[in-house]
């Protein structure tokens, strides 16, 4: 599960779930939902894959939403399904989408970067908790 709340000029995503594989990947889910409106429309048509590293459960957070956005920027492919696994310090993830396309997509925010401001991923009673601001 994700939410969004406002942050001064940016955007703020929090995101809990019951174990760090839905984290990564609600997170994921969460991000393009700020980039554009009706993400549940997009297809799985693409396929992507990603290998990261990280000694940190924040800055892989950090990482991989960096990547997923680098893959929207560059490739101008919208993403929309997450399997995420981690397993140490490796995370590895096969992601589906499709091509932005502007006559089916509307583009809800532009995102500029993931900052490291109120960044935070950590172990609560029902689960996992990651808080990560967005610029706007």
């Amino acid at each position: 599960m994700y939410e969004t709340f406002e942050h001064t000029a940016d955007l703020g995503l929090r995101v809990r779930a019951a174990d760090l594989p839905s984290l990564f990947a609600d997170a994921g889910r969460g991000l393009f939902s700020i980039i554009v409106a009706g993400g549940e429309q997009v297809q799985p048509q693409e396929e992507w894959n990603c290998e990261l590293s990280g000694s940190r459960l924040d800055e892989l957070l950090f990482d991989w939403l960096n990547e997923l956005l680098y893959v929207f920027e560059s490739r101008h492919l919208l993403l929309a399904e997450f399997q995420v696994v981690l397993n140490g310090e490796q995370l590895t993830a096969q992601c589906r989408g499709e091509p932005w396309d502007p006559a089916r997509h509307q583009l809800e925010h532009e995102v500029k970067a993931i900052t490291y401001h109120g960044l935070r991923v950590e172990q609560t009673a029902d689960g996992w908790l990651a808080e990560v601001i967005v610029d706007i």
